[in-house]
Formats: structure tokens, C-alpha cells, sequence
């Protein structure tokens, strides 16, 4: 076989083999080589596109990657649009900032001044994501949950939003989670805008805030920067309208348009199982126009759209870009930030999912990615790591991913959290059985096992714990972990005595006449000999005796016989000094 010279394309989740036939070389040269750049893997592991260049490169080859054509790969393939087609659609935009600091106050503030304009529709539902209109102008919200568990979505909520708006407490300033807030807006290239809130707090400080942020290249527009800042307080509703005309200004100068004539894709905001309509998923419409009775493939599952509602439980015939809806009749839970896509018939749809999902599962079980020998090393290392396995359910997938990357972010040291299923919907029988097999416990998040669930963990001794609380479920597995931990001892004195008299006894060896000076001398204690303040030996002791009976323990100014085990060497004047193991909380 001759080698390649042309350039190589590069397919996604191909496996090492199928890139070796790519290079027209033997796979275990290609092992090899990636050994050489400190990547471990078999010829059936995927490898990732930055790893395949690399190789190639060592070759002097080019890597192009593959022009998409199978629709099963729907979120990869670009469609050329002409400017005609698209029209201007709402902004999408996501509030994000540290905890405490106001974005759920500012977004009920937002939505209860829409709700008392006299909107219909009466009851709002969490969907995730809510439309506000302003001067006949829509805004999409996204609602991402605020605390550091949420990171995860977060950056999924930054993927598929516009606008960033970032919360800072004029009292507090910039914090830990305002940081991270600002790398994922600036990851997904999106505008900030930069809310000052609390400014009805005393302390309230905006010019500290601006100044701060000038150290993550966010300059107020007065400072001659190109951020724009807003000061409001969220609580009392100042300064919320003119964060709203910041937002549709902002919008216009980016000018956000999409196609609303093709057929609908977007991305899952949010998911969750409804036990009066089956898998109900928040879906934002980012290209072409839902309608209901479509035929959708969503992440891998399928369906035809049976009902659509807005935040206000209002039905929906059809949605435009950019705007969010809650929809039921798909076939199964998707997860958030799977991506979806509108087909003309439900066959076609049904057989892409399937494609799909086999993709996934295949990607899934391939043997992983490589590991590096870093990580190879680190695994080695940890040969004596106790290992927690954990089976997460829960109501909502946003919650499961928090409560997942929660729990990953754990660090007892010397024990480790292997999560091995993590999915929505109540704990059933297969969950148990999972469980059983790999001794791991379960956890349900807002979810409750049926009394049949329960007689069959007892039966095989599986552990259920119920949660409702983030906070309250990563504080028990916390304890649990160092309760898996091997106790820690620490050594402590109990008693000392002082040599008066030696004996020798015959097939027994020495045995020493004591006086105890203090504390208490027990007879399983741990010894120590000690002359002039030296230690000289360290035992235990074999007998301890008041008079001719033998003695449990014997305390501080009572004299005793002991003779210490395999040491005979003892002189009048030794001290022996007794200490015991106790078991110190880690």
C-alpha cells in the first residue's frame, strides 16, 4: 500500500483505523505516532480533529474536513442564503452575572411589567424562555439558572444567545461568576451589556464597577470603551426601561436576521417529562418558521408537533426566528442544547433520528477517547481511590446538568464520583437493576420511585436518595466520600510508669515492678521505653498484674507488674510510657 501524499479528509467521530486507511498506512504506525505525541489509543477510539492534524502534520500532509452532506448531520451543514430571504427577527438575549447579584429580580421585574400590561394568557409557566415587547419591538429572553452548578447551561445559554446582559451589583462588584459570565459571552463572540444594579443600595459604587471591568476589556462608552452601561435597581424598577432600549438599540446595529420562509432549526432551551403530556421541550427557533403538525427530529428523537404554547400558556399556530416555544408530541426526552430540525415527511424523520441515536450510542460505547499519558500516569497513581458510583434522575434536564457537573466538581481527596447514568424521568426498575450490578446508589432530583421501585431496591439493597435541593444533595455526598475513606488515626498518651524493681523469671523473661506516675496504664496500649527521655523500644504489652491477678487497666499511683512483648532489656529507672490509636474526624 503506498502511502497518501494528496491531502486527507477528515470525517467527524472517525476512529483512529478508519483515519489510518485515510493515510494509506498500517494503524499500528499511526498508534505509534500518536504515542510519540503523548496520546494513548486503540485503532477503534475516535479521534478528534485537532489530533488528526497533528499527524498529519508529522507527514507534511494537508487535513481538509469533509463537506457535509448526510442530513443526519443536520447541525454541521451550512445553508447559502441570499440577503433577499432573510428578514430582521427579535434578539436573543441572556442574563448572566454572579448569585445575588439581581438577574432574577430584573427578569420577573421584566415579565411582571409584561404580565400587568394586560397580556393574555394569565398563568406564566417556566419554559425556559419569555418575550417582552417593547415599542412593538420583541426581545426573547433566555431564563438560565444563576448559581456556579449552572455553568455548564450557561455556556450553552451563551451559544445561542445575541446579547449578553451582565449583572453587577453596584455594592459588590465584580466576582467570581460575573468572570466566568464574561469568558463565555466573550467565547460565544456576543455583545455585553453591562447592567449596574442595586444602585438604591448604600455602598452603591458604579464607577468602582466600571473600573473594575476595564481589567476584562469592558470600557464604559464615557470612558471612551465601546461597552454600554446601564444603572438601574431591578428591586424598585429603575432604570430597567433603559436597559431595554440599550438591548433593541444594541440589535439594531447588529442587525440580527434569518430566513423565515425554510424549513424551522434551532436549539433545546430546556426539557422535561410531563406525566399529563409525555416529553415536553423549550425550543428556540433560530432559522425558519415552526408550525404545528411539523415533522421534527430533536437531538435523536422524532415526532410531529401536536401542541405549541408561549410562557403564558397562550397555543401557538406558528413561531417566527428567534422566539421560543414550549412543544409537545416528540417521542422522547431530548437533552438541552440538542439541536433540532423541521423534515417534510415523518418517515424521513423517524429514520434520521434512528441514525442518529445510533451515532450517539456508537460514539458512546467506542472504547472513548484516547487518553494521554499524563492522565495514564495520574490513573496508575491512584491504584488506592475509592470510587462512589452514582445513578442521577431527575424532573428537568437543566437540573440534572447542574446537579452532574455539581457533583463532578466534588474533590475529597483520595475519593472519586463516577456518575453512570444521568437522565430525566422517575427512577424505575432498570435504574435499580443498573444500580445492583455496578454497587452504585441513586439519586432523585424532584423525583419519587413508585412503592414497587422501592420493594425491589430493598430487596437488593440498593440505596435511594430523594432530593429537592441542590446544595443539601452535594453536602451528603460529600460526607459520604469521606465516610469511604479509610478512618484516620492519631496517637495519643494515656498513662506513664516508672521502673522501681526488676524481675527475672524463668521461660517468661523480665518483669518490671511499676509505679504509675500518671494517666492510666491499659494492657492492649501501645509502649514505648523510654531511658533518659530516649526511646529505646516500642511494643506492646504481653502482661499486665496488680499483685498475683491480672489487671485490665491500672491507674496513677497504683503500682503494677508488666512485662513488655520480645524485650527483656529493661533497667529500674526506665520509664514506660502507654499511648492508644484514636480515630480523628478528616
Amino acid at each position: 500500500m503506498k502511502p497518501a501524499t494528496g491531502p486527507i479528509t477528515y470525517k467527524s467521530g472517525m476512529s483512529v483505523g478508519d483515519f489510518a486507511n485515510e493515510l494509506k498506512r498500517p494503524a499500528a504506525d499511526i498508534i505509534k505516532k500518536l504515542m510519540e505525541l503523548g496520546t494513548m489509543a486503540t485503532q477503534n477510539q475516535s479521534i478528534d480533529k485537532e489530533t488528526a492534524e497533528l499527524v498529519c502534520l508529522e507527514y507534511g500532509l494537508e487535513l481538509i474536513e469533509e463537506e457535509v452532506t448526510d442530513p443526519s448531520r443536520f447541525e454541521e451543514l451550512t445553508i447559502e442564503e441570499t440577503e433577499e430571504d432573510k428578514v430582521s427577527r427579535p434578539p436573543v438575549v441572556t442574563i448572566m452575572g454572579h448569585v445575588d447579584h439581581g438577574k432574577t429580580t430584573l427578569l420577573d421585574t421584566i415579565r411582571s411589567a409584561r404580565v400587568t400590561e394586560g397580556e393574555a394568557g394569565g398563568i406564566t409557566q417556566h419554559i425556559g424562555a419569555y418575550q417582552y415587547a417593547k415599542d412593538g419591538k420583541a426581545i426573547t429572553f433566555i431564563d438560565t439558572p444563576g448559581h456556579a452548578a449552572f455553568t455548564e447551561m450557561r455556556a450553552r445559554g451563551a451559544s445561542i444567545t445575541d446579547i449578553v446582559v451582565l449583572v453587577v451589583a453596584a455594592d459588590d462588584g465584580v466576582m467570581p461568576q460575573t468572570k466566568e459570565a464574561i469568558d463565555h459571552a466573550k467565547a460565544a463572540k456576543c455583545p455585553i451589556i453591562v447592567a449596574v444594579n442595586k444602585m438604591d443600595m448604600p455602598g452603591a459604587n458604579p464607577e468602582r464597577v466600571k473600573q473594575e471591568l476595564t481589567e476584562f476589556e469592558l470600557v464604559a462608552e464615557e470612558w471612551g470603551g465601546k461597552t454600554v452601561f446601564v444603572e438601574m435597581s431591578a428591586l424598585k424598577n429603575e432604570g430597567v426601561d433603559d436597559l431595554l432600549e440599550m438591548i433593541l438599540l444594541v440589535a439594531e446595529v447588529e442587525d440580527f436576521k434569518a430566513n423565515p420562509t425554510r424549513a424551522a432549526e434551532g436549539t433545546v432551551i430546556e426539557s422535561k417529562l410531563d406525566k399529563h403530556r409525555g416529553p415536553v421541550a423549550t425550543l428556540l427557533v433560530q432559522n425558519g418558521t415552526l408550525k404545528a403538525g411539523d415533522s421534527i427530529v430533536v437531538g435523536t428523537t422524532y415526532g410531529r408537533i401536536r401542541t405549541m404554547n408561549d410562557d403564558l400558556g397562550n397555543k401557538l399556530d406558528t413561531v417566527p426566528p428567534g422566539t421560543a416555544v414550549e412543544i409537545t408530541g416528540i417521542s422522547d426526552v431530548p437533552l438541552a442544547g440538542d439541536a433540532f430540525k423541521v423534515f417534510d415527511e415523518e418517515r424521513e424523520a423517524r429514520t434520521i433520528s434512528e441514525t442518529r441515536a445510533h451515532r450517539s450510542w456508537r460514539e458512546e460505547f467506542s472504547g472513548g477517547k484516547p487518553m494521554s499519558l499524563d492522565e495514564m500516569f495520574a490513573n496508575a497513581a491512584e491504584g488506592d481511590t475509592k470510587l462512589l458510583r452514582i445513578i442521577v434522575k431527575g424532573d428537568v434536564h437543566g437540573s440534572i446538568e447542574a446537579l452532574k457537573s455539581s457533583l463532578e466538581s466534588i474533590d475529597v481527596e483520595g475519593a472519586n464520583i463516577e456518575i453512570l447514568r444521568a437522565s430525566v424521568g422517575t427512577i424505575t426498575e432498570t435504574d435499580v437493576s443498573l444500580a445492583s450490578a455496578s454497587g452504585a446508589i441513586i439519586i432523585g432530583f424532584n423525583v419519587r420511585p413508585s412503592a414497587a421501585v422501592r420493594a425491589i431496591a430493598e430487596e437488593k439493597h440498593v440505596e435511594i436518595r430523594l432530593y429537592n435541593v441542590i446544595y443539601k444533595t452535594l453536602e451528603d455526598i460529600e460526607l459520604a466520600l469521606q465516610g469511604m475513606l479509610d478512618p484516620e488515626y492519631k496517637e495519643v498518651v494515656i498513662g506513664q510508669a516508672e521502673v522501681r524493681d526488676t524481675f527475672k523469671v524463668s521461660r517468661l523473661g523480665t518483669v518490671a515492678g511499676c509505679y504509675v506516675t500518671s494517666g492510666v496504664i491499659v494492657r492492649d496500649a501501645l509502649v514505648r521505653l523510654l531511658r533518659d527521655g530516649v526511646v529505646i523500644y516500642e511494643g506492646k504489652l504481653s502482661s499486665l498484674k496488680r499483685f498475683k491477678d491480672d489487671a485490665k487497666e491500672v491507674k496513677q499511683g497504683f503500682e503494677c507488674g508488666m512485662m513488655v512483648e520480645n524485650y527483656n532489656d529493661i533497667k529500674v529507672g526506665d520509664v514506660i510510657e502507654a499511648s492508644t490509636m484514636k480515630e480523628v474526624e478528616r
